[in-house]
């Protein structure tokens, strides 16, 4: 039986572990990535389209990128994080010359999308190859927050919402109780996880459960071709970091964990729960189980290979030779 197609939009900030979850998705022959958006959180918006870009012309891949939010609903851009992916957002590598990115803003091209597939699937009434636009945000969801406000009927539009973030029932990454994600923009985060979307969210629960380490980036370094040498190459730098905050050399497959699960690859187990996000004081950024509110599919646990079905499609990635 053939896998139905799912056309997908990206949003992500791309550090090292979008890099990977973008390589993950180029193999699915199943996910046709229709448009990918870019926002401010590993590195700021504009840098995360040119590593996007880049990595997608190493493979010989066109989507359109387009550069989304530079500051958070509210206030300003931290800074990101170069002591966890270096100050470029991947690890340091220097990565070629990407394509031009998308004319429209990320959330005017998620929008633009969303309408038309939703269009196409009406027309479509469940024909082969019409069904709506699904989502996966890996990173701040403040682009997600301005699509809202362009197109307030948008949870109706898109079929399903992936994002990862959030801790809610273990401990956060940037405090006691928030991940970054989330924290870095909680009231865009607000604000989607209570619009009524058809909503999974791959939190620091599961993400953490899920690692790569250091055979793994030796093995994408001994396939040879450019790409794979950089994610490689990043990925021991990106250990290097959790070495400091784990003790091991292993480190979390938060972001392509979730492109793993939104491309129905890996079978998650959920608990539904309406969330809320604490948007100041001292838990800024905690996602919260309430009692009343659209529910969410939070996922607390994945099939236990979610690293085996990530690393074999890198691998499996065809990519221009050096």
């Amino acid at each position: 039986m053939t896998t139905p197609t799912i056309p997908l939009f990206l949003d992500c900030d791309t550090g090292v572990d979008d890099a990977l979850a973008l390589a993950y998705l180029l193999d699915v022959p199943h996910v046709d990535l229709v448009g990918i958006g870019t926002v401010s959180g590993n590195i700021d918006s504009t840098t995360a389209a040119v590593n996007t870009s880049a990595l997608l012309g190493m493979v010989g891949r066109s989507v359109p990128v387009a550069v989304g939010a530079h500051d958070p609903l509210g206030g300003a851009y931290g800074g990101g994080a170069p002591h966890v992916h270096g100050v470029n957002g991947v690890g340091g590598v220097d990565l070629p010359a990407g394509v031009a990115a998308a004319d429209d803003p990320a959330a005017e091209l998620l929008v633009r999308l969303a309408r038309s597939h939703a269009a196409a699937a009406a027309a479509g009434a469940g024909a082969a190859g019409t069904r709506k636009l699904d989502v996966l945000a890996i990173g701040p969801l403040t682009n997600l927050a301005v699509a809202l406000e362009l197109e307030p009927r948008l949870p109706e539009l898109i079929g399903t919402l992936t994002i990862m973030g959030g801790a809610v029932w273990e401990p956060g990454n940037v405090s006691a109780t928030a991940e970054a994600n989330i924290h870095n923009d909680a009231e865009a985060a607000r604000r989607v996880l209570t619009a009524g979307f058809d909503l999974v969210l791959v939190p620091l629960d599961v993400t953490r459960q899920h690692r790569f380490d250091d055979a793994d980036g030796d093995r994408f370094i001994a396939a040879g071709d450019p790409l794979r040498v950089a994610l490689g190459t990043m990925l021991h730098r990106y250990i290097d970091f959790y070495e400091t905050v784990d003790h091991v050399r292993r480190a979390p497959l938060h972001d392509p964990l979730a492109a793993a699960i939104a491309a129905g690859e890996v079978a998650p187990t959920v608990r539904e729960t309406p969330l809320d996000v604490v948007t100041d004081g001292a838990e800024h950024g905690r996602t919260v189980p309430v009692e009343q509110g659209p529910a969410v599919r939070v996922v607390v646990a994945a099939d236990a290979a979610a690293a085996d079905v990530i690393r074999n499609r890198i691998l499996a990635l065809d990519a221009v030779p050096a």
